[in-house]
């Protein structure tokens, strides 16, 4: 067991159908009653990015829940891939499908931070028995060419800072604009979510030929998902969206809303891309979402 702020957590470890090590971090309820909790991070973040939304959800005082907080390959506490041309989300599916079926999880609310909602989208097409909800945090069938070129401008190209310090300075330089929300003494929260740490200080927290397989979208021809999309019709959905998003915009939540039959939304306001899930409402609201549609 492990502990951070309080808060207790299991490391599994589970190999892939290709026999890497991968990495999930839990958080147990004993004889838990509600629907558990799959975690599916960002293209370069890990299962740290939902601590607070975890530990939230899994001491509920009405419905407490298990979290499971996966860490694709390559990132967090994962084993290295040596073919990149394996960072795919469909590759990514596969793998989180694995770890569910090993866990016997059925049904499980999904959710989904921008790479992570992508993945729950296409689960539900492929394996729509795994998921029982979704809460797609900042993603949609859409995403805006802007929010794409400024992801892969910094993939693999972040260099990794020498303390926790200067690891607060680099993210809050990068991202204050779009999170003026974001108070100065959580910038080094924030960073050690983002980096992981050896011998005392920040270390890099995915692999960096992640972004030769970034690197192949065509930001002149970029696909939509809206079929996938279509396929979460059978499911209560959430849709998070950062008030300063570039990713996802305020116009393709809107068709989300037209097209989807249960849907609800939330902005999160002084966060862009994507909102971090640590304030009290937004957790808040999912915990109250996930009840809802136990």
């Amino acid at each position: 067991m492990s502990e951070l702020n309080g808060e207790l957590w299991r490391d599994l470890f589970y190999a892939s159908f290709d026999d890497l090590r991968l990495h999930v971090r839990h958080y147990p309820v004993a004889d838990a009653k509600a629907r558990p909790v799959v975690c599916l991070p960002g293209l370069t973040r890990n299962a740290r990015d939902f601590h607070y939304l975890a530990s939230y959800l899994s001491h509920h005082p009405q419905r407490p829940r298990a979290v499971y907080c996966v860490d694709y390959r390559g990132r967090g506490g994962s084993q290295h891939d040596r073919d990149w041309h394996n960072y795919t989300p469909f590759i990514e599916l596969i793998d989180a499908l694995d770890f569910m079926t090993l866990q016997d999880l059925h049904e499980a609310a999904i959710i989904g931070t921008s790479r992570g909602g992508i993945i729950a989208m296409m689960m539900a097409a492929v394996r729509p028995t795994a998921m029982g909800v979704v809460v797609l945090n900042d993603i949609g069938p859409v995403m805006e060419t802007t929010g794409l070129a400024r992801i892969m401008g910094y993939v693999g190209r972040t260099k990794v800072p020498r303390s926790w310090e200067d690891a607060a300075i680099l993210l809050r330089e990068m991202n204050e604009r779009n999170f003026p929300a974001i108070e100065s003494w959580q910038w080094e929260e924030i960073a050690r979510a983002v980096f992981n740490e050896k011998n005392g200080r920040p270390a890099q927290s995915y692999d960096r030929k992640l972004a030769r397989s970034f690197g192949t979208i065509d930001l002149r021809h970029p696909r939509d998902l809206w079929p996938q999309f279509i396929a979460l019709g059978q499911f209560p959905a959430l849709v998070i969206r950062g008030a300063n998003s570039d990713l996802l915009s305020a116009e393709t939540v809107e068709q989300m809303v037209e097209r989807h039959p249960n849907l609800r939304t939330l902005t999160v306001p002084g966060q862009g891309h994507a909102p971090v899930l640590n304030e009290p409402e937004t957790v808040e609201a999912i915990g109250t979402f996930l009840a809802s549609n136990d």
